[in-house]
Order: structure tokens, then sequence, then C-alpha cells
């Protein structure tokens, strides 16, 4: 496993070509989307798709001191923040307009607090996932942008997003890739990333004696 790097050697030209093709490919399929598909229920808790959309482009649309502003509104609670920008843009924008605010901004310079150019990467590949996989859509991320973001896994990470992986080794059955040690949770590498950055699973999607510490309750 390579050693995960600072915020800076994380900006390369790879890296933002990356972040740019993941947003217009999502633009092109979000515009795919039946109407009934933006009501449907995201991986991300309490979120429809259209929610997740919306807060998808929130770095690109609200400048620093608007943000500090919501920031503030929201007495310093960051997912309290995050939560009332996106269920407010949601309703304000049409589904086209969440769209094109991706496509739009493929080369946007945006970045997390934290992570630099492979977090945002990590944040359009993982909200993307949010919504495919949860309306059943089989779309594969590219090799080279998992691998990016799987090597870049760290305790911190882990920590942020209230991941416990004590006793658990995560094992890609697509790729060669692993991380951890004890009993191994196979799935797809996608699947571990979900995992990775705090996600429930689709029943059926993880194997192993531990999977079911990662994955939803009942079937779907």
């Amino acid at each position: 496993m390579r050693k995960a790097t600072d915020d800076n050697a994380t900006d390369t030209p790879a890296v933002r070509a990356a972040i740019a093709a993941e947003r217009r490919e999502l633009a092109d399929l979000f515009d795919s989307l039946q109407a009934d598909a933006w009501d449907a229920p995201s991986l991300c808790e309490g979120w429809r798709v259209r929610e997740v959309v919306a807060h998808m482009s929130m770095g690109f649309r609200l400048s620093l001191p608007a943000t500090l502003g919501e920031l503030v509104a929201a007495r310093g609670n960051l997912h309290r923040m995050t939560d009332r920008v996106a269920r407010r843009d949601a309703a304000a924008h049409s589904t086209g307009e969440l769209g094109a605010f991706l496509r739009d901004n493929a080369h946007h310079p945006w970045t997390p607090p934290v992570g630099g150019y492979v977090a945002a990467l990590g944040h359009d590949v993982v909200h993307g996932l949010d919504v495919t996989v949860a309306l059943g859509l089989d779309r594969r991320i590219p090799e080279d942008r998992l691998r990016v973001l799987l090597d870049d896994i760290r305790p911190r990470g882990l920590k942020f997003f209230g991941v416990d992986l004590r006793g658990v080794r995560l094992c890609a059955e697509d790729m060669d890739w692993s991380y951890g040690s004890g009993a191994p949770v196979y799935g797809a590498a996608q699947d571990l990333l979900l995992l990775a950055f705090g996600r429930r699973l689709p029943y059926g999607r993880l194997h192993g004696e531990q999977s079911s510490r990662f994955t939803s309750t009942g079937e779907r």
C-alpha cells in the first residue's frame, strides 16, 4: 500500500483531470434520471437524491464569506449547516440546474478544508455512489480514480466518518487492494470505499463474517 501524501503533493494534473471527468460523467447521469428518482432516498441518511446533488455543488456556488455566514447561522455545526443548505438549494433549483452546476464547474478549483484535490475527488465519487448505489444503477468508477482514493484512506479519515475497522481487513474482489488486519470483509472496491466513508451498504454487497457491521438491515 502506498503511503498517504500531503495535500500539496496530491495537486497533480492527473487528479484534476479525474475530478473534471467525474463531474461531467455524473452530470450526464443526473440528466438521465427519471423525475421520481430525484425524490428517492440516497445512502446519505435523511437526504434524497436531490439533496445529495445540490450538496455536491455547494462549494462552487457559495463564496467563502457566504459559507462562513451559513456556518455562523448553524452555530458552528458543519453538519447542520450542510444539511440546511442542501435542503434549501434542492428546493430552489430545478433538477436540470443541479446537474448543470457540476458540468459547468468541472474544472472548479474547490477543495474541502482538509485533504486537497484527492479529498475533492473523493467528495464527488462518494456522493455520486450515494446516488447510484441507492438507485441500483450499475455505474463503475474507473480503477485509476478508485486507487487514488483507496490509497489515501487513513485513520483520521475513518475516525471523522465514524468508521470502526478494529479486527477487520477490507479486501477488494475486483482489484488488488486491501486495508487493515483481521477478519476479511469482501466487496467491490467502490463499495469498500463507501464503507470507509461511513456508509452502510445495501444487503448482499459485502461478504464475510463481519460484513453485517457495515450493512443496512433488511434485503432490498
